[in-house]
């Protein structure tokens, strides 16, 4: 049966996607369809004199209705009972797709959108968040859709027409096209891209790598700053400047210079050879990823200097004769206090810590070179390749030897 609760969880979902969702009677006017952005945005008047249930038609009970308008903005809406009302859930507008700047000039030349306004329209595409038909968003609204009609059973209606060309009028000339106007847009965009990158430095700085589709549900061309001409040299430069903001979230996430001076350079190195445009947004998305997990992974964060240093050392020398004795020695304080102190901080020994990365080392060695297994636990710091056999078989269920055949079946 139907509970407020799933309500609010779904809108909650989609929030976090930046797709509205919103609740209205039948009754209501048209307007809850055009809003005001989107009348601005395209100029267009619509029909005061028509009702919610002008632009649906006839709903029937448990039937989910999806459609997309002239303008390539998609939405979905049902009927159901809220607060013993007859009322209908509409969810959207959003993008089906990616638009290219070329998608949206043909969108505005259909509908008679004027050159001089097409900054405007821009910005307001720049704010529709894209959700793909796989999407995990549609997951929720379908398991809604079974909560609420108490079935797993419902239809599901794709409606094909230009849903509003009923309850929109011919498109008109813009009204706003003064200097004004044209700083005010600046400023949206500029506040727009600032946030955006605000959220990615926040999300990487505390290793969120499951806020990625939420944070590029919405990114399109329109978020990255245009400083030149040329779009490919555009889109390396604001990769270039991302790479800068997430090197330095990741460090804010307490991951030290050495690790990150290794990713940074090789981004940097994959900015350069980017040869397409439309391959911009997965190197985006592969920064963000990559940031997260060398925070997730080694985020020093609430650790003492000497234990930092101690994980630095251990890390950036794998493969040598590793001793909690000459970790000590190197940072001139006794055994038995880093034993303690290292203990305390990661809830590993020290020994323990040390035979993780080996063993870590190992497993990468293994599963991407053919070396021979006495040279991999050389590499390892592990001069008997016997000691190192028995410790990775106790350690991990299986023989090196058994581990890269079963990478290999994989």
């Amino acid at each position: 049966m139907f509970n407020g609760s799933e309500l609010k969880f779904l809108c909650e979902c989609f929030g976090k996607c930046r797709i509205q969702v919103s609740i209205h009677s039948p009754s209501d006017p048209i307007s809850v369809i055009a809003n005001d952005q989107f009348r601005s945005v395209v100029t267009s008047i619509v029909k005061s004199d028509l009702t919610l249930a002008d632009f649906t038609g006839d709903l029937k009970e448990k039937t989910l209705y999806r459609t997309v308008n002239r303008f390539s903005l998609c939405y979905c809406y049902l009927t159901f009972e809220y607060e013993g009302v007859p009322s209908i859930l509409l969810v959207g507008p959003y993008l089906s797709s990616p638009l290219s700047d070329e998608d949206i000039l043909e969108i505005a030349e259909k509908n008679s959108i004027p050159p001089q306004s097409m900054k405007y329209v821009n910005e307001f595409y720049s704010g529709i968040p894209i959700i793909l038909p796989n999407d995990s968003a549609f997951i929720f609204l379908n398991t809604f859709c079974e909560h609420l009609w108490d079935t797993n059973s419902f239809s599901v209606v794709d409606l094909n027409e230009d849903f509003d060309t009923r309850i929109i009028s011919a498109v008109t000339e813009s009204y706003r096209h003064d200097d004004f106007d044209s700083t005010l847009l600046n400023m949206k965009l500029m506040e727009k891209r600032y946030m955006f990158e605000n959220e990615m430095m926040e999300a990487v700085s505390n290793g969120q790598i499951h806020k990625e589709t939420q944070l590029f549900s919405s990114i399109s061309d329109n978020h990255f700053e245009k400083r030149v001409a040329d779009p490919l040299r555009n889109a390396k430069n604001y990769a270039i400047i991302m790479n800068t903001l997430l090197r330095k979230a990741a460090e804010r996430g307490g991951v030290h210079p050495i690790h990150l001076d290794r990713l940074s350079s090789s981004f940097a190195s994959k900015i350069e050879t980017l040869q397409i445009i439309t391959e911009h947004y997965d190197l985006m998305l592969d920064m963000f990823r990559s940031y997260c997990r060398l925070v997730r992974k080694h985020t020093m964060k609430g650790l003492s200097p000497i234990v930092r240093k101690t994980v630095l050392m251990i890390e950036s020398n794998v493969s040598s004769a590793l001793t909690l004795s000459t970790l000590a020695e190197a940072q001139n304080v006794s055994a038995g206090y880093l034993s303690t102190i290292f203990k305390k901080e990661t809830d590993k020994t020290v020994s323990e810590y040390i035979w993780e990365k080996r063993l870590r080392r190992a497993e990468h060695l293994l599963s991407t070179t053919n070396l021979q297994i006495q040279t991999v636990a050389l590499h390892c710091g592990v001069v008997d390749v016997q000691y190192f056999s028995k410790m990775f078989k106790k350690q991990r269920g299986m023989t090196p030897k058994e581990y890269r055949e079963s990478v290999k079946q994989k």
